[in-house]
């Protein structure tokens, strides 16, 4: 049996898989960039994220093939099922840590209401697990769909009574806020009307989100610049060395953080790069991939090299989430489970689906290997998973400062979903646990949890996929 400094040394490996040398990846327009070589298009930017990745056991090759061919298309079917589709958010509570500079005016921000009615009434009941004969239709909500507006579903009608519903009991091990569910300013948004999209909304409000999420709770010290922080004092021709010597001096876990919220980030913005308004052309707009954008955003010559890194972040982010549905297969495949909505063969299609894309996950084999993390002393490991927990907690609420909802919706989505997956990752006792037949009072996942989930991991496949599409592009734009 490997000691703790050996295991924490295999999972600093895995953690640092992606440090392959792609330092040549794509010049702006095919320019030559300062200090580097000029290169031909092809032979840049995606082109040369291929290979195994350093002393690890998985290559970008098979996470982009296993990605694109065996897990997105069948979990784009997946999100598309009423039970995934329907998220309840509340998107009204104040930042809780600075004053609130008001919501985005961009109409692409909106907040559009959806009638309570379109809700299937098994989702409205709250009890996911419950099973019905009862078929509920479901009518869709095209008629309220405008362009960028975020539909609620939910009326006005005063919850107050609801508010104070006890928490789960074990929610010490939780890595999101519970409350939004019990809010009375709840409201369920249909996910499939309001994709997820650049809006416009950018400049200091959302630096300072981003801003916040690293400088407060990543374990950083004020004295480490981040690179390509907007909000930094200006240290000249810095190109961030010093932040990576400090970010690869913490210990495992510290790193792993870093790298999870940084994958995160650059999964968004390849969701605003690949679904960017091109043009609003006379009511009819038209959405689509912005190479321009998505250069600004990822080529080492305009990031100073940090996109070759936010790349490595966001495969890494894939991988783990990866893992944890890998983990929580047991829990769906009990035969009691069932994702309710009231109609039973709508439900039973769902499950099926969703147990198809679990075994898939089972043959992918270079998953991460969690057991390392936090493997040390027991009271510095467990004091160490609190703040590793805290500190994610505290990014999920940093969620209700972003001033455009629909950023906010998909953020605090997003956010739910990796704490969702860290969750399960650190629950492998509890869930192997579970009795195969009946309940438990053990580990339980809420069906937020369990829509965030899923959808989280959409997006982050989606990422995959995207990154394939602007490849191709690359090679058209030579």
């Amino acid at each position: 049996m490997l000691n703790s400094t050996q295991t924490r040394g295999i999972l600093a490996v895995l953690s640092l898989f992606c440090a392959d040398s792609c330092s040549g990846w794509f010049q702006n327009n095919g320019k030559k960039s300062s200090g580097s070589p000029q290169q031909e298009p092809s032979d840049s930017c995606l082109c040369h994220l291929t290979g195994v990745l350093d002393d690890c056991f998985c290559d970008i090759e098979s996470i982009d093939a296993f990605n694109n061919f065996k897990i997105y298309p069948h979990v784009l079917k997946l999100t598309e099922r009423d039970f995934f589709r329907y998220y309840k958010v509340n998107l009204k509570r104040p930042c809780p840590f600075w004053p609130d500079d008001g919501h985005c005016s961009i109409k692409d921000c909106h907040v559009e209401p959806c009638p309570e009615s379109k809700v299937p009434v098994g989702i409205k009941s709250g009890n996911y697990n419950k099973f019905s004969q009862a078929g509920a239709g479901v009518l869709d909500c095209e008629q309220a769909h405008e362009l960028g507006a975020i539909n609620n579903t939910l009326s006005n009608q005063s919850k107050e009574a609801f508010a104070d519903w006890a928490h789960h009991d074990d929610a010490q091990d939780y890595f999101c806020g519970l409350d939004d569910e019990m809010s009375p300013e709840a409201e369920y948004v249909d996910l499939l009307l309001n994709p997820e999209r650049y809006t416009g909304y950018n400049g200091p409000s959302a630096w300072r989100v981003w801003n916040s999420i690293y400088e407060e709770n990543c374990f950083k010290p004020r004295s480490v610049y981040r690179p390509l922080n907007p909000l930094a004092p200006s240290r000249g021709d810095d190109d961030g060395e010093g932040f990576y010597t400090w970010l690869e001096g913490l210990c495992l876990e510290k790193r792993v953080f870093y790298r999870l919220i940084s994958g995160l980030h650059s999964s968004i913005n390849i969701h605003l790069c690949a679904e960017y308004l091109l043009d609003e052309g006379w009511g009819r707009p038209v959405w689509g991939p912005n190479l321009q954008e998505f250069r600004q955003r990822f080529d080492p010559a305009e990031t100073k090299g940090e996109g070759t890194r936010r790349l490595k972040n966001l495969y890494f982010l894939y991988l783990i989430e990866l893992r944890a549905l890998t983990k929580v297969s047991l829990y769906f495949e009990r035969s009691f489970i069932n994702l309710y909505t009231g109609n039973s063969d709508e439900d039973s299609a769902t499950k099926a689906l969703l147990l198809q894309i679990l075994n898939v996950t089972k043959a992918f084999p270079m998953h991460f290997d969690e057991s390392s993390m936090f493997a040390g002393h027991k009271m510095e490991a467990k004091t160490l998973k609190e703040e590793f927990r805290l500190h994610f907690k505290n990014i999920s609420r940093i969620m209700d400062c972003v001033g455009c909802s629909k950023c906010r919706l998909w953020g605090k989505l997003q956010t739910q979903g990796l704490g969702t997956a860290l969750r399960i990752l650190f629950s492998e006792r509890e869930i192997k646990d579970l009795p195969e037949n009946s309940p438990s009072s053990g580990f339980q996942l809420t069906r937020q949890e369990i829509v965030a989930l899923i959808n989280g991991f959409a997006r982050l496949s989606t990422s995959i996929k995207e990154l394939h599409n602007f490849r191709t592009l690359l090679k058209d734009h030579r």
